[in-house]
């Protein structure tokens, strides 16, 4: 998922998928899909499951580790994919199925106010595709599109956006007092919603990052390490990641998901647990 890093060449995981929710805007006749590529996680805002944004569709994954959809049955390759408060926000490419109004051949900025059932186009349909789509805790929305290294910024749910500095950032994170940019030279923050950077020497080289609720980060580093911040701004590795991490997420204080190729796999203090193998 992350474009300026050698190491993002490295082969999709594969996971085999039952089951096709029905919707009435795409196909009702397209057999269940595999997920190819898995392109972000975050916690469902309706309980306790995960949203799985792939290649393939977004979807769901239980406790249990049942996985369904695609949700709503949306097929389009989900690039980019945030959530602000309880809304979805995608960026990417149709699927074969995508109804056409969503935008072809880039989505643009796609949003959905039902938890997925039903999406509807809203900003730079069909002209880009967002690879890096992030919310903060304030609700702004903060991308970097696939035609310019621009960081883009939106405080109205989608509609509008300013264009601010040039970024080469593989992935951002949100804190509720400043923005951090995983790039080639290393971590970089800014307390100015990203109109200035400033490198973060201490921190290690990460390419996929998350913020905590408490303002810590956590990220996959391009050690094969999973890293976390503690409180003071210290690092610490939490474990290995096997092979390349595809998406990273903190879904609460003590808990970390990721996808690499053993599959889904939560990450506690306690250890690591598969919650979806790879098929």
């Amino acid at each position: 998922m992350k474009r300026i890093l050698a190491i993002a060449s490295v082969t999709a995981v594969a996971f085999l998928v039952t089951g096709c929710a029905a919707s009435s805007e795409p196909s009702q006749n397209a057999a269940p899909p595999r997920i190819d590529h898995v392109h972000g996680i975050a916690a469902d805002p309706q309980g306790d499951d995960l949203l799985v944004a792939t290649h393939n569709g977004i979807f769901t994954l239980s406790p249990a580790g049942e996985i369904t959809g695609p949700i709503g049955g949306y097929d389009f390759d989900a690039m980019g994919f945030t959530i602000a408060g309880e809304v979805l926000f995608a960026s990417g490419h149709p699927g074969p199925q995508t109804p056409s109004e969503l935008g072809s051949p880039n989505l643009g900025i796609i949003r959905s106010d039902d938890f997925g059932a039903s999406w509807s186009p809203i900003a730079f349909t069909s002209t880009e595709d967002f690879h890096v789509l992030t919310s903060g805790p304030d609700g702004t929305i903060y991308g970097i599109g696939s035609s310019s290294p621009n960081l883009l910024t939106s405080t109205d749910g989608g509609l509008e956006w300013a264009t601010g500095t040039p970024l080469a950032a593989a992935d951002i994170a949100v804190t509720s007092d400043a923005l951090y940019a995983a790039t080639e030279a290393g971590l970089q923050r800014s307390t100015d919603q990203g109109k200035s950077f400033a490198p973060m020497p201490s921190a290690p080289v990460l390419y996929t990052l998350d913020a905590r609720q408490d303002g810590t980060l956590v990220g996959a580093g391009t050690d094969g390490a999973i890293w976390s911040q503690n409180a003071d701004g210290t690092w610490v590795q939490l474990g290995s990641i096997t092979g390349f991490a595809q998406a990273l997420a903190s879904i609460d204080t003590d808990r970390i998901v990721l996808v690499d190729e053993r599959g889904i796999v939560e990450v506690t203090p306690d250890g690591s647990t598969v919650l979806s193998p790879t098929g």
